[in-house]
C-alpha cells in the first residue's frame, strides 16, 4: 500500500475534504468537517496541537457536536473546555480481497429515492443519514413490490485514482422484514464491484463491539486492518 493512502485511511476526513471531497466541507488549517447536513465527521492530525483543536472548534461553533475520526485505541485527550459525550471504537476493513459483482436486480438511486432513503435508515440505523448524505457517492437498492427494501453506498473517499485510491461503504442496511434473504451481502459486492472498475480499493467501517457484522465481512473477504475511533465530543461553550 502507498504510504499516502495508509496516512489517509489512517485519519481519512482531512484527506476526503482535502480532496475528492472538497465540496462537501470546509478546512480550516490542519482541521476539517463535513458539512452539518451531510456528515458529524471532523478530523484533525493523529497528533493534533492546541491550534489543531482550536481550528476544529470554530469549523464546527460553540457547544456544537462533532465525530471525531482517527485510528487509535482509546478516545483522545481532550483540551479544557472540550467534552466527550460517547466513546466509540471501531475498525476499519480493508476490502482488497473481496470479490465484487454486479447484480441485475440492484438499482442506482437517485434524487427521487431521497426520501425513501431517508426513511429506511431512520429504521435501521446503519450509522449517520443527514439530509445531504445521498450526495456523497453512489447508493444501490433493491426494491421489493416497488418499496426500497435493501440499500448501501458509498461515503468518503480517499487519496488518489487509478489504482492509488480507495471508497468507502456505508449506509448498508435492509428492511427488518427482508433480513436473512442476503440482500445486503448482494448490494455490498455490487458497490464493491463499481469501486473497482474505477480502479480503487474498497474499506469499511465496523463497531468494534458489532462481532456479527464484522463475522460477516470477513466472510465477504474483508479484513480487519486496524482500530478505529468515531468519539463523539462537544466542542466548548461560546464565552
Amino acid at each position: 500500500m502507498p504510504a499516502d493512502l495508509d496516512a489517509a485511511l489512517r485519519n481519512p476526513v482531512p484527506d476526503t475534504l482535502n480532496g475528492r471531497l472538497r465540496e462537501f466541507g470546509t478546512v480550516r488549517g490542519r482541521a476539517a468537517r463535513f458539512a452539518p447536513d451531510v456528515s458529524p465527521f471532523g478530523g484533525m492530525p493523529l497528533h493534533p496541537e492546541d491550534g489543531d483543536w482550536a481550528d476544529l472548534a470554530a469549523l464546527c461553533g460553540p457547544g456544537e457536536p462533532v465525530v471525531l475520526v482517527r485510528a487509535g485505541d482509546g478516545p483522545p485527550a481532550l483540551p479544557i473546555g472540550w467534552r466527550l459525550e460517547r466513546a466509540f471504537p471501531g475498525v476499519q476493513m480493508d476490502g482488497s480481497a473481496a470479490p465484487g459483482e454486479p447484480d441485475d436486480d440492484a438499482i442506482e438511486l437517485g434524487p427521487a429515492d431521497r426520501a425513501e432513503m431517508a426513511d429506511l435508515t431512520a429504521r435501521t440505523e446503519p450509522g449517520p443519514w443527514l439530509a445531504r448524505t445521498a450526495e456523497l457517492g453512489r447508493f444501490l437498492g433493491i426494491r421489493h413490490d416497488g418499496r426500497l427494501v435493501a440499500m448501501a453506498g458509498e461515503r468518503m473517499r480517499l487519496g488518489g485514482t487509478g489504482g492509488a485510491g480507495a471508497t468507502e461503504i456505508s449506509a448498508v442496511c435492509t428492511d427488518p422484514l427482508f433480513r436473512g434473504k442476503g440482500l445486503a451481502g448482494r448490494l455490498v459486492r455490487a458497490v464493491i464491484a463499481g469501486i473497482v472498475a474505477r480502479g480503487e480499493r474498497p474499506l469499511l467501517h465496523a463497531s468494534a463491539v458489532n462481532t456479527g457484522a464484522i463475522r460477516l465481512y470477513r466472510q465477504m473477504g474483508f479484513e480487519v486492518s486496524r482500530e478505529m475511533r468515531f468519539d463523539l465530543l462537544r466542542t466548548p461553550d461560546g464565552g
